[in-house]
């Protein structure tokens, strides 16, 4: 199922962080910044915050002022079998740092095989997850995760999921007009946060940001009970600013 184009902005950070690692990694001793801006052609001002995630996620070190090498998180990544425990470790902590930074239950979902499907958690005892009470893979038209996913599909795929996933009335706020929820989809920003308000459940509101990570759709979603509905908007910027290093580890 085909991926709308590329958004411009703002996981492109997450191509160049890759574009970093790999200039890092090819040389073992440390290289200074200066030598990583001319290998990659990114400005140093562009480099700097990448640099600083860089080094806050673990994969890169700085061994002298303004010299790097790779940190302990890209080490443990090449050690053959425990790669992919490794990354699972490394987005599982990544998820629990942003749940207990924004104070919400976190998620990852992707689009696979022309389903909604969640593929990590963070949650706990004060920021519980919702409760799944209809099926999400049937649910995308209502929630934050599901409308941020179909929003990454060109318009055949939205209508093709659609067409296998009527939209039905969750709650008195749920989007059950096929036209009108294609007309939103079709015009939300790239970088603009997919909020739920109730549409998929009552007390819960939602928030999703995509993840670009590799041809498949993603995304990056949290929620809230209604009785902190106040702090959504800010909580899913916050979400928006600190998707990067998620994004990464499924890109690596």
């Amino acid at each position: 199922m085909a991926l709308k184009p590329e958004p411009t902005a703002p996981f492109h950070s997450v191509q160049y962080a890759l574009r970093v690692l790999e200039t890092v990694s090819r040389h073992g001793g440390g290289v200074s910044d200066v030598q990583i801006a001319r290998e990659t052609g990114l400005p140093v001002a562009h480099l700097a915050p990448l640099l600083l995630m860089l080094r806050r996620e673990g994969y890169v070190e700085q061994v002298a002022v303004g010299a790097y090498a790779i940190g302990d998180s890209l080490a443990l990544l090449g050690s053959g079998l425990t790669r992919r425990e490794a990354l699972e470790v490394k987005l599982q902590e990544a998820l629990t740092e942003l749940r207990d930074s924004v104070g919400a239950a976190i998620y990852v979902s992707r689009y696979v095989d022309g389903e909604v499907r969640i593929t990590a958690v963070a949650d706990g005892p004060r920021t519980p997850a919702v409760n799944e009470w209809v099926d999400f893979r049937s649910a995308a038209h209502a929630s934050a995760v599901g409308k941020c996913l179909l929003a990454q599909l060109d318009v055949n795929g939205r209508k093709d999921h659609l067409s296998r996933h009527k939209a039905a009335r969750l709650t008195s706020r749920t989007i059950t007009d096929e036209r009108v929820l294609l007309a939103r989809l079709a015009a939300q920003p790239a970088t603009v946060p997919f909020l739920d308000l109730q549409e998929y459940a009552v007390g819960t509101v939602c928030a999703a940001v995509p993840l670009t990570a590799g041809s498949t759709a993603g995304c990056l979603a949290l929620s809230l009970p209604v009785e902190q509905a106040h702090r959504l908007r800010e909580a899913a910027d916050t979400l928006n600013r600190r998707a990067a290093p998620v994004a990464l580890s499924l890109a690596l």
